[in-house]
């Protein structure tokens, strides 16, 4: 059996091992692959990984052999997985694998615009705390989040683990899903739609995927009914 990983340095760059897909078959693994080259280096392949490398109509045509794409990432938007079903394709994700990481990612950069700790720490060395009249210095305003009210669109895996961090930081919930899951054991939070969530909400993180029913979500219209501060 023929195995290609068709970009497979972002998921692997040297720390992990293949060792267990070259169990399964012929393994050939690059690390990036141009949309050019798809075809020419699937030929034969039962199966094909991706992570971003686009798998489109075409391609699946040229493959008569092909029997499953895995995609080596969440969304799989890069395949045309409609044309994949009509030829009895096979195509899976890996629907949880970045959910930690991405939450602790939104904090990141909540943080960074609440704090500026970089900036601050540039501007401390480069002597403005010392020239400061006051001992309390900051050149940013300072944003406490305690109190602040979080909305998240998308209340999947990594929309509860969003959640979960900003109850740490003593922030209420507003979310939006199309699925109600019993989110009872959290005092901080409630359903709403999306239009109250976006005036309501001091921060937004948006956690869904971008389908039919989320491509153009937020526009200029809605944004316009965000806080000032927001």
């Amino acid at each position: 059996m023929k195995i290609v990983v068709l970009d497979g340095y972002t998921l692997n760059p040297g720390d992990l091992s293949w060792g267990e897909l070259q169990e399964l078959g012929e393994l050939t693994v690059y690390d990036r692959t141009p949309p050019e080259l798809v075809i020419e280096r699937s030929k034969d392949a039962e199966i094909i990984f991706t992570n971003k490398t686009p798998v489109s109509e075409t391609v699946l045509k040229s493959l008569p052999g092909l029997r499953y794409v895995g995609v080596l990432a969440t969304g799989y938007n890069v395949v045309d997985t409609e044309a994949a079903g009509r030829r009895g394709i096979i195509v899976t994700n890996v629907p949880s694998y970045g959910t930690y990481s991405v939450a602790q990612m939104v904090f990141a950069l909540l943080l960074e615009l609440s704090q500026h700790v970089q900036y601050h720490s540039d501007s401390v060395m480069s002597g403005k705390w010392s020239e400061s009249p006051d001992f309390c210095y900051w050149d940013y305003p300072l944003v406490e989040l305690f109190g602040k009210t979080m909305g998240i669109i998308g209340f999947g895996n990594i929309g509860k683990k969003v959640a979960d961090i900003a109850t740490a930081f003593g922030m209420n919930i507003l979310a939006t899903d199309k699925f109600h899951s019993d989110q009872s054991h959290r005092q901080n939070f409630r359903w709403a739609e999306t239009v109250e969530l976006i005036s309501l909400s001091d921060v937004v993180s948006i956690n869904c995927p971008l389908t039919s029913e989320t491509e153009g979500l937020i526009d200029k219209e809605l944004l316009s009914t965000m806080k000032s501060t927001a």
